[in-house]
């Protein structure tokens, strides 16, 4: 058997994350010229957003100005994502992931060899989240319960905001109202009736989801042991806390205005139009940045699918057990060539055999004759 040199002591795991260097580790030049791509890459999108509000709201004619704070916080979050997802793609791992994901994901070949492959992706990696079922039925109910919620809220939300869905009534008096996108009809529905209903209560209907799951959430970070040694208040505990507040802000909007005769019904707007904001402004820079990353990752999945497909697994060089596909390490071992890390022979290896040549290693060369 061929064994790569001697590490360090101590020397790293290739697998370890804290390998990869941030833009922030990066020379000063080198963190100015991301910082430049980053910002115009979120001036540019912000203009188009703000372009495609004008235009599909027709030329604000369909515009509501009292949804002018909620506009002007997209607007921020489209700056927030482009800069955030810019700077994240610039790192040289993230890079080779990404351009490998969408080479996978438009190839013609991997289409034949798995027709089925994306859609079956998307459906169990993106929309059910399948892997989190394998931690903890608990967290993937309530991580279930979150995603739709939001999905929901979001896709009623922002067209709203943009002034891109308007509702109107269909006469001076009576329950008829007609749905409109860009100012065209799609279709006309009575208020009183069930699809009348849910379309007038779904952010309701998005709020009864959103509580629980966010509250399993919070109640397991001030129960859970391991949950509560590593975590920070304004990462893990402020979204959460800002999803509850919403919610619940927006249902009790609802229930001013069905039950107390419109009472309070200011102050909870306010409150309300504050915390949607903030969480806005919110999302490129904190947890919930995951939400834009995670497509992201499926064309990664796919990359190693159609990988395995081709029955190329890559054994380790010490017990011969599979490691990964072939491809898949060469990956790897490409993007620590261009992260200069001098120890891509050790990707050759399964973790059990980097941990015990590293062992072996140490014992002999720092602790020589120790018994």
């Amino acid at each position: 058997m061929t064994e790569p040199p001697a590490p360090p002591a101590a020397g790293p795991d290739v697998t370890s994350p804290g390998l990869l260097p941030s833009p922030a580790s990066a020379p000063a030049p080198a963190r100015r010229s991301v910082a430049a791509r980053a910002t115009l890459a979120g001036t540019a999108v912000s203009v188009l957003l703000v372009l495609a509000i004008v235009f599909g709201s027709r030329l604000l004619k369909d515009f509501d100005s009292a949804l002018l704070p909620y506009a002007v916080a997209t607007v921020f979050l489209a700056f927030g994502v482009a800069y955030r997802y810019t700077v994240w793609i610039s790192s040289p791992g993230a890079r080779r992931l990404f351009r490998q994901g969408w080479r996978s994901l438009f190839s013609a070949a991997n289409f034949r060899k798995a027709p089925t492959a994306l859609p079956r992706m998307i459906a169990t990696y993106l929309g059910f989240q399948k892997f989190l079922g394998a931690r903890s039925h608990a967290r993937w109910a309530a991580h279930q319960l979150i995603f739709w919620g939001c999905l929901l809220a979001a896709a009623i939300t922002f067209p709203l905001t943009w002034g891109w869905f308007t509702f109107t009534g269909d006469s001076g008096a009576g329950p008829g109202y007609e749905m409109r996108i860009w100012g065209f009809k799609i279709l006309g529905f009575d208020s009183l009736s069930v699809p009348g209903w849910l379309m007038f209560h779904g952010l309701d209907i998005a709020a009864v989801l959103v509580i629980p799951g966010a509250s399993y959430f919070l109640w397991r970070r001030m129960k859970d042991r391991g949950a509560i040694t590593g975590q920070r208040f304004g990462y893990d505990l402020v979204p959460l806390i800002a999803l509850i507040v919403i919610s619940v802000t927006g249902l009790l909007l609802t229930f001013s205005s069905i039950f107390l005769h419109g009472g309070g019904y200011e102050f909870l707007a306010v409150l309300h139009m504050v915390s949607v904001v903030f969480t806005l402004i919110h999302i490129p820079f904190g947890k919930f940045f995951h939400i834009v990353q995670r497509p992201a990752a499926v064309g990664m999945q796919l990359f190693k699918y159609t990988s395995r497909q081709d029955e190329r697994v890559f054994a380790c060089k010490r017990c011969g057990e599979p490691i990964d596909t072939v491809a898949y390490v060469e990956n790897l071992r490409g993007t620590m060539r261009d992260l200069s890390l001098d120890f891509d022979a050790w990707a050759a290896y399964c973790p059990r055999c980097k941990r015990v040549l590293r062992g072996s290693a140490y014992l002999s060369n720092v602790k020589k004759g120790f018994k």
